[in-house]
């Protein structure tokens, strides 16, 4: 069961992360990511990756329209996973090629809001060219795909989770996930991993103490499904 934490802003937080056995370490930089909570610049994003080095897995998350404006977000962070939020771009196969091709080590996370059922054949289909997938809620007055705070219908995410088990994508779940819910929502869908942006801060910035009861009730959790 991995753990993911999102909206790293300098190296104090994420060494937090590191400290508490978090296994990726998530920012947001780049073209567009102004409109995004935590936001921070390409150049402060480079400095946090560099520290973490190879103590953790590194996330970009990316707002940008277009396909032709992530792949220098990735040529200068080289994050070893981007993540195409939904805002405006989904990944497509012809951009999952290119990355495979410029980028051989980068793996590729696609969000899915689940809202309904139609979630389900989204990531079917998403599943076939990406190495993740990340179940986010979706909320009213919210652009894009999480930094929402609350949970949706882990029901579906579950069934998502069984149809691709016997792919090669893996399911992180998300949305509105913090110590207090982590476990069981661990025990509802049985994800890959789980994610957690909202219920890991306190006034906008990481909180160390959050962050480790987080991981700890993630990774009992998993212990006694033997995940």
């Amino acid at each position: 069961m991995i753990t993911q934490i999102y909206s790293i802003q300098n190296i104090e937080e994420a060494q937090f992360c590191l400290d508490c056995g978090v296994d990726r370490i998530g920012i947001t930089a780049g073209v567009g990511s102004a409109q995004v909570p935590a936001a921070i610049t390409l150049e402060r994003g480079r400095k946090i990756f560099e520290h973490i080095g190879e103590r953790a897995k590194k996330v970009a998350l990316t707002v940008a329209e277009d396909a032709e404006s992530i792949y220098p977000v990735i040529s200068y962070l080289k994050p070893d996973i981007i993540h195409v939020c939904g805002n405006k771009f989904y990944a497509t196969e012809d951009f999952a090629k290119n990355v495979k091709s410029r980028f051989p080590d980068v793996e590729i996370l696609q969000a899915i809001g689940v809202t309904a059922e139609a979630a389900i054949a989204q990531a079917e289909y998403y599943a076939r060219f990406c190495d993740y997938l990340i179940l986010d809620s979706v909320k009213e007055g919210i652009d894009g795909i999480g930094v929402a705070g609350v949970t949706h219908d882990w029901s579906i995410s579950r069934e998502i989770v069984t149809r691709l088990e016997r792919t090669n994508c893996r399911v992180i779940l998300a949305g509105g996930l913090g110590a207090d819910n982590v476990a069981d929502a661990i025990r509802a869908v049985r994800p890959f991993g789980v994610d957690s942006f909202t219920k890991t801060s306190r006034n906008g910035r990481k909180d160390c103490e959050l962050i480790r009861a987080f991981v700890q009730n993630a990774q009992n959790a998993a212990r006694e499904l033997g995940l």
